[in-house]
């Protein structure tokens, strides 16, 4: 398998297919679970927010959304056992986009909301967005690549009306500039966030730029696992690039799994 230049193994062509099979296929191999563990975190700021800002239906940016994973958890009381079981299981291979949307919208049409909540999901996958949206798991999408460029007039006023920023492992590949233009798309109201990061990429960067636009940055207790390394080849990569940044991996990443922590930044004024 092709590493990036992180050291971790490729899974590009995996957000880019018109429907999410190839994603749990692969991602169900390596025991991939961050979603279903930052579900409960997620939950709980919401309602935090809600309370806080008398907002009844918070809108939620997820930043790296791909499929609307987070959203499906987070919304419909969904487990990433019962998605894989839908887009990885026996008779997976027998459906077509169509059968999967279709039944997809059923789901949704069917299960009550279980948190009242707005998704909007960024990514760069045009692909994984249309998906999403047409699954009903997703409220709105914007289809940006914010680490390169500034949003549209119609993005920002997307963007403005986010409550809460939320992601599950696209921090290191998203940086400070995309979070920098997010927290500062309405100009005087500034989102909560929540980002699950690798401990292989370090959060200084971003903590300094929300501590520059009026942000406090915690980092919550806990370790979280991931997912497993793909290949003992991803294991040493990973292990180096860890000892480059000053993280001590025994016991967690020498036990072939990646760990993440979770940072929760909010306005200063709070």
């Amino acid at each position: 398998m092709r590493v990036d230049t992180t050291g971790k193994i490729s899974l590009g062509h995996i957000y880019t297919r018109p429907d999410p099979r190839a994603y749990f296929s692969t991602l169900r191999d390596l025991d991939y679970n961050i979603p279903e563990l930052a579900k409960p975190h997620f939950r709980g700021l919401i309602a935090e927010y809600r309370e806080a800002h008398q907002v009844p239906v918070p809108t939620v940016l997820d930043i790296g959304c791909s499929y609307g994973i987070n959203a499906a958890l987070v919304k419909y009381g969904i487990t990433m056992g019962d998605l894989y079981a839908r887009y990885s299981g026996r008779d997976a291979h027998r459906h077509t986009r169509g059968t999967l949307l279709a039944r997809d919208r059923e789901l949704v049409r069917f299960v009550e909301s279980e948190s009242r909540v707005r998704f909007l999901g960024l990514d760069a996958s045009e692909e994984a967005l249309s998906y999403a949206l047409e699954a009903g798991f997703l409220d709105g999408t914007v289809h940006a690549d914010l680490e390169n460029g500034d949003p549209t007039d119609e993005q920002r006023a997307q963007l403005a009306g986010t409550d809460l920023v939320i992601s599950t492992g696209c921090l290191g590949y998203v940086t400070e500039r995309t979070i920098s233009r997010v927290a500062g798309a309405h100009g005087r109201r500034r989102p909560w966030m929540a980002h699950f990061v690798l401990r292989m990429f370090p959060f200084d960067a971003v903590a300094e730029t929300l501590a520059a636009a009026g942000y406090e940055t915690v980092r919550r207790g806990g370790l979280f696992r991931q997912r497993r390394f793909a290949t003992p080849q991803e294991q040493s990569l990973v292990l180096d690039r860890l000892s480059d940044v000053g993280v001590d991996p025994s016991g967690l990443e020498t036990g072939g799994w990646f760990y993440a922590q979770l940072y929760v930044s909010r306005p200063a004024d709070h």
